[in-house]
């Protein structure tokens, strides 16, 4: 198949990792053409804004965007560019796995977890914000919809039974937050009577977090709200080494853009030394969604392979002696073989 994408190398950091990260895509022989197009700080200096309407244009009209990390300046009113995205084309499925790979000095193996986090509403959509004449009080709503509520549960089951999956966990605070919490849960556990092949658990945020860390193996699909998905996920991440290895997928009816879950780093940028490994799986989160499956497969287990028999090429992060392009091309030489 013939595919173009639009790709977004981002700031700091993210050329590099997203040059490495196109190399092994070409090993791959995936059949993919890339529209280069402008976010961030790159943007602002170039065009005056950070995202601009061209970009967006692109991004619509191929529908798949391959995203590197991006920077919002702080203060001067600008909102994040990740939320706007995720706004303006209603990406409301955000998808992180945690895998646990080869020579991260992780603190456990054998983890694979996929948390589905409710991605446009919630506590991040910032409504009702205000704060008192006197200082003393700041107030802001936390709204969340049945539609809302449904469509990111029954996202998750979806994924589970596409891909095999055992149990979905659905993770809420109904117990304090009667309304909006209890909206979710509530919703959770009538779709999920719809999937009886599905084992259906539920379970307190702040539980969750204690059992995430004493027996993660018990989890395999965990489904919740905005804020609580963006907190599990970073400590999903943190069981398998850390942000260096988490892709994101940001899935609507209209578009889907992956990316890395880290930031630009730009204490590093330059320096060839940045860990490629979380845009190359949110790459191969990208081929699934393309259809590829078999490719991003492939990709994955070139990772791995990488990971634990090219010492020399991995980069320092991992405990290696390479550099950004050496680990991407030793990936591409597995992948090419």
């Amino acid at each position: 198949m013939s595919k173009t994408i639009a790709v977004i190398p981002g700031d700091g950091i993210g050329p590099e990792i997203m040059t490495a990260t196109l190399r092994v895509l070409d090993a791959l022989d995936c059949g993919l053409s890339y529209d280069f197009v402008d976010a961030g700080m790159v943007a602002l200096e170039k065009h005056g804004d950070l995202l601009p309407k061209p970009t967006l244009d692109k991004i619509a009209e191929h529908r798949v965007a391959l995203k590197g990390p991006l920077t919002t300046p702080i203060g001067g009113g600008f909102t994040s560019i990740n939320v706007t995205l995720r706004r303006h084309f209603d990406l409301y499925a955000n998808v992180r796995p945690a895998t646990s790979f080869p020579g991260t000095k992780a603190r456990y193996e054998n983890i694979d977890i996929i948390t589905v986090r409710e991605n446009t509403e919630g506590a991040y959509l910032a409504e009702g914000q205000s704060v008192s004449e006197d200082g003393e009080i700041a107030t802001s709503l936390i709204r969340v919809t049945r539609k809302g509520c449904a469509r990111i549960v029954r996202y998750a089951f979806e994924m589970a039974v596409k891909k095999g999956r055992k149990k979905v966990t659905a993770v809420h605070k109904a117990n304090i937050i009667k309304t909006a919490s209890g909206m979710f849960l509530n919703v959770a556990r009538e779709i999920a009577k719809e999937y009886p092949q599905i084992e259906f658990n539920e379970m307190i945020v702040d539980n969750t977090c204690m059992q995430l860390v004493m027996r993660p193996e018990q989890f395999d699909v965990i489904v919740t709200t905005n804020l609580f998905g963006d907190i599990l996920s970073d400590l999903c991440a943190g069981l398998v080494g850390g942000l260096g290895l988490a892709p994101g997928d940001n899935i609507g009816e209209h578009a889907a853009i992956f990316e890395a879950v880290h930031g630009s780093a730009p204490d590093i940028a330059g320096k060839g030394i940045a860990n490629p490994c979380a845009l190359l799986l949110a790459a191969a989160d990208m081929l699934d969604h393309l259809g590829m499956v078999d490719k991003g497969t492939r990709l994955r287990i070139g990772i791995r392979e990488a990971m634990a028999n090219d010492h020399d090429h991995v980069t320092p992060d991992l405990g290696g002696k390479g550099n950004t392009a050496s680990f991407g091309e030793a990936i591409a030489r597995r992948l090419a073989a």
